[in-house]
């Protein structure tokens, strides 16, 4: 099987990008959160093919990713508590649910048959680049295969997609490390659907008191919802003592194998999490390590997000 191309953070890698998005291809787009598995979202095949490519459940929709505002409200409704998110945080780390308006030309994958789109306007240039060489949005889950380790990094996400890819966009690692906090805003009241990128307490300056909703029904009306994600193959455990031959992550003055933050900085947790849930991955595998342990981190914060893809990563396998 072919190899994915390597395209640079250029113009050119930016052009080749978009030609393969507008073929009907694969390609990995770095974001400030994560690299994602960008696909044309008015391709039904393309989308098709993001979910064959990771194995993710049909029913798990996908964010749709826009180069600007205008973009967006030909998508979707914006009622006023979700302009006002716009207009504070986009671009940015923040994805919004919201109401699709008819005739929005999207493939009903990207939504898995709901009546809302999950849409974000992301701020790395190189994602901003491609969407507007590009001139559709773009359908993007995260660059990896579904349930396992988020991808930060190219080669994240060529260890875990390789050939089932046309090309990826090396810009390097992601700047903040974790996906985007995902609000569903209606006049009633803001729904958080998943903790992410920007914290609790940034939104609710704006929105008031959060209404967590993070543990959907029977329908998931957002990413990162499943119980079971992030997994490592080994077993992961949080806090608690260390047992002989566990691989250890350590956090602050909390030593480890490798640590999420040696200053217990929990901008700096977030941006190594995924990056070190591989590495110790790695390591488990070579020395055969019966679990991994992370140290505990704080509920505040960005230490809401990090503990979020760190439960669900520690959750009994489907």
């Amino acid at each position: 099987m072919t190899p994915p191309e390597i395209l640079t953070d250029s113009p050119s890698g930016h052009a080749r990008a978009a030609a393969i998005l507008r073929q009907g291809g694969l390609v990995a787009l770095p974001t400030e959160t994560v690299y994602g598995l960008a696909a044309d979202a008015t391709d039904d095949a393309a989308v098709a093919s993001i979910y064959a490519a990771k194995g993710r459940p049909g029913h798990n929709p996908l964010i749709v990713h826009v180069p600007d505002l205008a973009t967006a409200e030909r998508l979707a409704a914006f009622p006023d508590p979700a302009r006002a998110l716009a207009d504070a945080f986009w671009p940015g780390p923040l994805t919004l649910v919201l109401p699709l308006k008819p005739g929005h030309g999207l493939s009903p994958r990207v939504t898995a048959g709901l009546p809302t789109v999950a849409l974000r306007l992301p701020a790395h240039p190189a994602m901003q680049a491609v969407l507007r060489e590009t001139g559709r949005p773009l359908a993007a889950p995260s660059a990896n295969p579904s349930g396992r380790i988020t991808a930060t990094t190219p080669a994240h996400v060529l260890a875990g997609l390789g050939p089932r890819i046309a090309a990826i966009v090396d810009a390097g690692p992601c700047r903040v490390g974790v996906e985007s906090t995902i609000l569903a805003p209606a006049p009633s009241g803001t729904r958080l659907l998943r903790d992410g990128g920007l914290a609790r307490e940034m939104i609710e300056e704006i929105t008031g008191p959060l209404i967590a909703d993070t543990t959907p029904g029977a329908t998931l009306e957002a990413p990162g919802q499943m119980s079971s994600h992030y997994a490592p193959h080994a077993p992961l455990l949080l806090g608690g003592t260390p047992q002989p031959g566990e691989i250890t992550i350590g956090f602050g003055t909390t030593p480890g194998d490798l640590t999420l933050s040696p200053s217990g900085d929990l901008a700096e947790a977030a941006r190594t999490l995924f990056s070190c849930l591989h590495t110790a991955d790695a390591l488990a595998t070579a020395r055969a390590a019966p679990a991994i342990r992370v140290a505990l981190i704080p509920e505040t914060g960005l230490g809401r997000a990090i503990n979020d893809r760190l439960r669900r990563a520690a959750a009994p396998r489907d």
